[in-house]
């Protein structure tokens, strides 16, 4: 702003708010008043700057806050003293430039003009209150406060007028970086629209220019460099497909050779576990015979071992009966004895009835009763121990008999045993051999679902390896169509796979 310009503004705000040279004159009039005052008010403010969050932000510490409240007493000097000159509207400007710029917006602002005023006016009413019967100067006093309240309120105008300004020119600036930056922005999309067309096409040669806006120059730069590295990806990735084209149809009809063979070997498998299967059931049936005749020879060993103590008891019962011949023998030896001195006796008893004569008649006779008693006694001895003899030598044949017979059952139970061991070791080999079989036969089944499943996955393996090459081989077609600096590699390529191709099939 120039510095007439500058001065009539200043002169039409000082005549609208009717700051004439009375009023001015009242205001230096008023000014040592002002100035010995002002310091209490700026001590209100800025305490209540301090307190409220909002505003002490815009202050690092205490000694920028003194600064600040020496600059406040330098202008209200210049205000009392009534100079509204340039230098006036300079200062005043720079203050609302200051305040625009830090932020601090226009109700802080009078918010501290309303704290100042009030301590100024409570100033100026004490020192020029009119007395009891001074009612003529309640004007001037009214008019002395309506000056000062004019002064403070044009300073705000001027802050504010300048705030509102800078806002305007923040906004002008804005507005005239945003269509600059619109202006760029079309500009850098046309053409990053021409680069993308040109890739949707399968372009990756195009570049973007380098003398696109400075804001686009680092996205022009990053898009060249990714195409450049799609390039060289897409160009690795065509090669490896035209590869892995080729491995695919190699490994395709390699694998169905591998599934006809794994069908062939799944057959003959299934045929062996069918013989094994036979062949386990033989040799359980076998085990199961061997047990059965293990079982048969463990009963006849129990029961010719139960014989042999029968024989050993009856050899006992027999030699008992021996002893108890032996016994009787010498009993009837005794009766024997007793007949015969009997008989003797009856014969003496004879001989003493004769010479008794007829009074040993009757004892005669008794005698006589008594001696043939006696002689049946001595013939039946005789014969019983003639008896008893001859069944004494057949006792002993007998034994001698029992004897033969516990020798040889017991050489039968030897035998049995001996039998009993290896039939047992047969059951128990046949057995083990048909556990070895069973589990062979589990183990072979278990192989042959095995291979039975290697079959079908050998089959999908196949399917899927199909599906595999002509999902590769559309997508060697859809890199075919990109552009790149090795185009001619690439249809080289695309050449010398079709003619495999044909010569594969």
């Amino acid at each position: 702003m120039g510095s007439s310009h500058a001065d009539a503004d200043l002169g039409k705000r000082l005549e609208f708010i009717d700051l004439d040279q009375a009023s001015l004159a009242l205001l230096r009039e008023m000014a040592p008043a002002i100035e010995a005052h002002i310091g209490r008010g700026l001590d209100a403010f800025y305490d209540k700057v301090r307190k409220t969050p909002e505003t002490s932000l815009f202050f690092r510490n205490d000694d920028h806050v003194s600064g600040a409240k020496r600059l406040q007493q330098d202008h209200w000097g210049i205000v009392t003293a009534a100079q509204y000159d340039g230098d006036y509207v300079d200062g005043v400007r720079a203050i609302g430039r200051t305040h625009a710029r830090i932020g601090l917006e226009p109700r802080w602002y009078i918010g501290g003009y309303a704290l100042i005023l009030e301590q100024l006016i409570h100033a100026v009413m004490k020192e020029r209150w009119p007395g009891m019967f001074g009612k003529g100067g309640a004007g001037k006093l009214a008019q002395a406060v309506s000056v000062m309240v004019k002064a403070a309120l044009l300073d705000m105008d001027y802050s504010i007028s300048v705030y509102l300004e800078s806002l305007e020119e923040q906004r002008l600036q804005a507005e005239a970086a945003r269509q600059k930056a619109e202006e760029e922005q079309m500009q850098a999309l046309a053409a990053l629209r021409e680069a993308l067309s040109r890739l949707s096409r399968g372009d990756l040669e195009y570049r973007l220019p380098d003398d696109l806006p400075e804001n686009f120059r680092a996205l022009a730069e990053d898009y060249n460099t990714t195409v450049s590295t799609l390039r060289g990806t897409i160009g690795t990735v065509r090669e490896a497909g035209e590869e892995i084209l080729r491995s695919t149809t190699v490994i395709a009809e390699a694998t169905d050779n591998l599934a006809q063979r794994t069908e062939q070997q799944a057959a003959g498998l299934q045929e062996s576990t069918s013989a094994l299967q036979e062949l386990t059931g033989s040799v359980s049936q076998a085990a199961e015979g061997a047990r059965k005749a293990s079982d048969v020879v463990r009963l006849t060993l129990e029961e010719a071992q139960t014989s042999g103590a029968v024989v050993t008891k009856a050899v006992e019962a027999m030699g008992a009966i021996e002893q108890s011949s032996d016994k009787i023998s010498r009993i009837i030896g005794v009766i024997d004895e007793i007949a015969f001195q009997t008989n003797l006796l009856a014969l003496n008893a004879g001989v003493e009835a004769a010479r008794a004569g007829e009074a040993g008649r009757g004892f005669a006779v008794v005698a006589q009763e008594v001696r043939e008693l006696a002689q049946r006694c001595a013939n039946a001895a005789k014969e019983i121990k003639g008896l008893i003899s001859e069944s004494s030598d057949q006792v002993q044949n007998g034994v001698s008999l029992v004897n033969g017979a516990g020798d040889a059952l017991g050489n039968i139970i030897v035998r049995i045993d001996e039998i009993n061991a290896i039939v047992s070791r047969i059951a128990i080999a046949a057995g083990d051999q048909s556990s070895g079989l069973k589990e062979v036969n589990i183990a072979i089944g278990n192989m042959d679902g095995i291979t039975q499943q290697n079959a079908a996955m050998v089959e999908e393996t196949s399917a899927q390896t199909s599906t595999l090459r002509e999902e590769v081989e559309r997508l060697v077609a859809s890199l075919r169509h990109f552009r790149t600096s090795d185009g001619r590699a690439a249809a080289a390529s695309a050449a010398r796979h079709h003619g495999w191709m044909k010569r594969a099939s």
